[in-house]
């Protein structure tokens, strides 16, 4: 279905829940306090006085909300299998129970626990029951309020063949496809185009007939780039008729890319983007990491004056390495890290280039050139702390693709390139997988589907993921 249809739903989604929640919480509230004390003699009362009450509702609501966004549930709801709905509900409640119980602590709240137990039981159920039957009820509303949406395309080639098929596919939500209109006149009149129904196939000619006589809310165009031109006065014709048009633009090479409609003054552009594109969210991104690297510098100053005395007293040279880094879209930077090898290092990597263990990055397994302190540097990831500053000044991002050389950019293949269109990172999905044991070829591609599936919601479970990965050690050579 259209992406307007799924954005709008995901909302109804979360406004759902908001209702769902909101009514479990009231029934394990009367629960505990009018049922359980009648059948099993509770003599402690519970209830809620003063605003109590409606700040742990308000909580509750948006850590459920919150935890739909986080988890990707809400994406993922229309056509999911029963099993996997159950599943996702469960790991929802959870998620909001745990915050709750987290709330009353940090509060002092005297919460019942057969309160809590039922407001988990009653939320688990009633998401469970709404969300098994959101579809049945939607084709009953459907049916009885909504009326059908004609569709009309223009094209009677492969595109427009495969067009039509969505929209077939899409009956479901009102969709009717009502016919093709042929861009290429022939002989023999009307024919008819088989997708798993017949239908008819107009000459463009008769278009302006089509829009009196019929019921026409949209016309989509699906023909090949070439046509389009072609085709002005019949998009004219429709924009003086008000019919909402839609250009398929599936001709374009562009297979991982967003495309999106943007203006220059008056200009209408035509926009496609393999990356993250969202200014929004991007610039929350970023205020994220001003806060966070912020924080942490100010929170571990004293712990990383004491690394970098260590570090002088045990080998001779800085305590700090400071390496040209490629940043995004291939700017440089100068990257800063404790130090945790000997001081000519970089001299001394020509000698060992022949016991590099990668195809294009550089990394030796147990390297000659770490020093004592630098190996307990690395196994835990302390020698990157310095990188918070790099990430407040905005060279890097807490999380995103790790910044590489300049010499191993220079030998990457066009596909790795595009690793380069996002701010690189402190940690990603590399650093979960493995991260030193991880070849070049499956970290660069880890790389690319972070880029392609990035959220806020993303990031936020990579950060909670790598600390105890980092903690234990696991990978780190």
């Amino acid at each position: 279905m259209f992406s307007r249809h799924h954005r709008k739903t995901r909302v109804l989604y979360a406004l759902t829940d908001i209702l769902l929640t909101a009514l479990a919480f009231g029934a394990a509230y009367q629960t505990r306090l009018a049922v359980l004390p009648q059948i099993l003699g509770f003599e402690h009362e519970f209830y809620f006085t003063g605003p109590g009450g409606a700040l742990l509702l308000t909580y509750s609501l948006l850590v459920w909300v919150l935890g739909g966004v986080w988890m990707r549930i809400y994406e993922r709801l229309e056509g999911a299998l029963p099993a996997v709905v159950i599943l996702d509900a469960f790991r929802q409640c959870v998620f909001g129970a745990v915050a709750v119980v987290l709330f009353e602590y940090l509060l002092r709240f005297d919460l019942s626990r057969p309160f809590l137990v039922f407001f988990f039981i009653y939320s688990w159920a009633f998401l469970c029951l709404f969300r098994l039957n959101v579809a049945t009820l939607a084709r009953l509303l459907r049916r009885e309020f909504a009326k059908p949406h004609y569709v009309m395309v223009v094209g009677d080639g492969e595109i427009a063949r495969r067009i039509g098929s969505l929209l077939e596919g899409a009956a479901s939500y009102g969709i009717r496809l009502s016919g093709f209109l042929r861009t290429k006149e022939q002989n023999g009149g009307n024919e008819t185009i088989q997708l798993q129904a017949g239908y008819p196939a107009y000459p463009a000619s008769e278009l302006p007939e089509l829009l009196r006589n019929r019921i026409i809310d949209e016309v989509i165009f699906a023909v090949e780039s070439r046509e389009i031109s072609g085709l002005e006065e019949l998009l004219l014709l429709c924009e003086e008729e008000g019919v909402r048009t839609r250009l398929a633009v599936d001709f374009f090479p562009h297979v991982n890319s967003r495309i999106y409609l943007e203006h220059l003054g008056q200009a209408p552009l035509l926009t496609f983007s393999a990356t993250p594109h969202d200014e929004i969210t991007l610039t929350l991104k970023r205020l994220i990491d001003i806060v966070l690297s912020a924080l942490s510098l100010f929170l571990i100053a004293p712990f990383l004056g004491a690394i970098a005395l260590l570090i002088r007293l045990t080998s001779p040279g800085p305590a700090l390495f400071r390496q040209v880094r490629c940043g995004l879209n291939g700017r440089r930077f100068v990257c800063l890290k404790f130090r945790s090898m000997c001081e000519n290092a970089e001299a001394l990597k020509p000698q060992l280039e022949h016991l590099n263990q990668r195809t294009t990055a550089f990394k030796i397994h147990n390297d000659p050139r770490m020093t004592s302190v630098g190996r307990i540097l690395r196994k835990f990831s302390l020698d990157e702390l310095p990188q918070f500053w790099n990430v407040l000044r905005g060279d890097m991002s807490l999380v995103g693709p790790r910044p590489a050389v300049p010499e191993e950019v220079e030998q990457y293949k066009r596909w790795q390139r595009r690793r380069l269109r996002m701010r690189p990172g402190l940690t990603c999905l590399w650093a979960l997988a493995g991260r030193d044991t991880l070849d070049f070829e499956s970290w660069m591609r880890l790389d690319m589907e972070y880029i392609d599936n990035w959220s806020l919601a993303l990031d936020l479970s990579i950060m909670l993921r790598t600390v105890p990965r980092v903690l234990s050690g696991k990978g780190a050579h």
